[in-house]
């Protein structure tokens, strides 16, 4: 059965997407916006070639308070979300939690209230990442099941930054990197994990393909030779192959290896970006 739950990138804003103003951390004008280095050319090829639903998550203190009132709040947003948009990038949502720290909400990052939804079958949380500046972004990648993206100029961690134990959060740092070529080109391989359907009138093809993998093939065609040629490819390839035909066997072996090639070459394609 094909899977269809989607990857998600939970991209944090501040000191991610665009520069953390240095004073009060506060964006609250079109004059202390920034945009972070290269972040357009690669936030624009991730939206483009990779299969990820694109979320905003960010922590805003006091929103609509007297210390930050909304109304300087939006004009930057929504100058931020526009040049995105422009580049091609556009956000499935953008979730902002407006409390302060000392309230301990739930919706506040890293704990997870405001991703309930992305908690169901709809979504493979596991292959997803979290991208952000700060510890608590990576204990956020920790508590949903994912992955973290950490752009720092290292993953050493405070003791007092993180509310579970400091190996959890080590463990789950995928990188750690302030470059976002770097990022791009490590979800570019990361993506390399493909598949195809592939139905006609003599043959039914589904074949998931994992270009980094180790050699683990799950391979059924009904033809235990064409099995074992396929199963050479992956072992030694240091691929994962899962290969399930159902073919016209009963007229001839002739469409279930041609229709299943043709699907190979299309997959091989797709994982190499060639399409």
């Amino acid at each position: 059965m094909l899977d269809m739950s989607k990857k998600v990138l939970f991209i944090d804003r501040d000191g991610t997407l665009v520069l953390e103003p240095p004073v009060d951390y506060q964006l609250d004008s079109l004059e202390k916006l920034e945009f972070y280095p290269k972040v357009f050319q690669y936030m624009a090829k991730i939206a483009s070639e990779l299969e990820y639903e694109l979320v905003m998550v960010t922590n805003q203190d006091g929103l609509g308070t007297d210390s930050f009132p909304e109304a300087t709040f939006w004009p930057a947003q929504n100058k931020v979300l526009s040049a995105f948009q422009k580049e091609g990038v556009v956000f499935s949502e953008v979730l902002i939690d407006k409390t302060f720290p000392h309230e301990n909400a739930e919706t506040r990052k890293p704990r997870t209230g405001l991703l309930t939804k992305y908690f169901s079958e709809e979504y493979d949380l596991e292959n997803s990442f979290v991208l952000g500046d700060r510890i608590t972004d990576m204990e956020l990648a920790n508590n949903i099941g994912a992955r973290g993206i950490y752009l720092s100029e290292n993953a050493e961690l405070g003791a007092n930054e993180i509310e579970t134990s400091k190996q959890k959060i080590l463990d789950c740092i995928a990188l750690t990197s302030t470059d976002w070529s770097e990022i791009y080109n490590f979800l570019k391989l990361k993506d390399r994990v493909v598949e195809i359907t592939r139905n006609t009138n003599e043959t039914k093809i589904y074949i998931k393909l994992n270009l980094d993998g180790s050699g683990k093939n799950d391979i059924s065609t009904g033809l235990l030779f064409f099995d074992h040629m396929l199963d050479q490819i992956g072992r030694h390839g240091n691929m994962d192959l899962t290969i399930k035909v159902d073919g016209d066997l009963e007229v001839d072996e002739h469409h279930t290896i041609e229709d299943t090639m043709i699907a190979f070459g299309e997959l091989f394609n797709k994982a190499l970006g060639l399409n």
